[in-house]
């Protein structure tokens, strides 16, 4: 354990830029340990939280008791305005919202991410330990991408490291309330612990709904009503209809 901390540290040692590095801070259990080593490296960073309007309540506010120093970026608009904008929520396949709520953050940085290898096999294949995003005009190091599950709570553990509560009840990740990418599994304890973003969420389809009828645009019997959209959303249909006027789920 202790050769795989130090190869993390001198992997940021190793490029960190003059003006610093950008940290992108989640609260997350990855981000706790790259905001760690980023402070046993001794390397210039500084941290920002983006800001989706629909993280946890758990975790925003164990970001802004454990880490009051992180900089918070308000979003141009929020999860629920920009569903309005689309009129249409977020799928698997089209993911508007982690481009507008959480991947613009560090244009024209070097920027630390918590990616891991051990997360899914598309990152595995994908991803590397130094990146670079020319559309974004920036780069990326991925300090701890060959960590496992294991390791990074061994690290956590034995470094005393606070983390947010909702690893303790049954989370193995933290994300976005009702995130398309969680499944349908995710999707029913998060309706089950967080009621009224469920109700939140409806409220924007009946809006939707709305917005489209008004413009004149085609919905398929999945999209009648607001109940029968969220109900679509939360089963991940894998089945696209040619007369559906949305993209589908992977």
């Amino acid at each position: 354990m202790q050769e795989l901390i130090e190869k993390s540290l001198e992997r940021l040692r190793a490029f960190e830029p003059l003006e610093g590095y950008y940290l992108a801070f989640s609260g997350g259990k990855d981000s706790i340990v790259i905001y760690a080593l980023a402070k046993m490296a001794g390397v210039k960073f500084d941290a920002h939280y983006n800001i989706t309007t629909v993280d946890p309540p758990e975790l925003v506010h164990f970001i802004k008791n454990k880490y009051p120093e992180v900089e918070r970026i308000i979003p141009r608009l929020s999860m629920w305005q920009l569903m309005l904008e689309q009129k249409s929520p977020p799928t698997r396949l089209m993911r508007y919202c982690c481009t507008e709520l959480k991947e613009h953050g560090g244009t024209g940085r070097f920027v630390i991410t918590g990616v891991r290898w051990a997360e899914s096999v598309r990152r595995k294949l994908k991803r590397k330990m130094i990146e670079t995003w020319p559309a974004q005009k920036k780069q990326i190091i991925n300090p701890i991408i060959d960590w496992s599950d294991e390791q990074v709570w061994r690290f956590i553990k034995d470094n005393n490291i606070e983390y947010c509560c909702l690893y303790d009840q049954g989370f193995d990740r933290l994300g976005c309330i009702l995130c398309p990418m969680s499944g349908a599994k995710g999707a029913k304890r998060d309706i089950e612990r967080w009621p009224k973003f469920a109700e939140a969420y409806k409220r924007i389809f009946a809006k939707i709904i709305e917005i489209r009828k008004a413009q004149g645009m085609k919905c398929s019997s999945d999209w009648e009503t607001a109940e029968k959209m969220f109900a679509w959303w939360i089963t991940r249909r894998k089945k696209e209809d040619k007369n559906q006027c949305y993209l589908s789920f992977e």
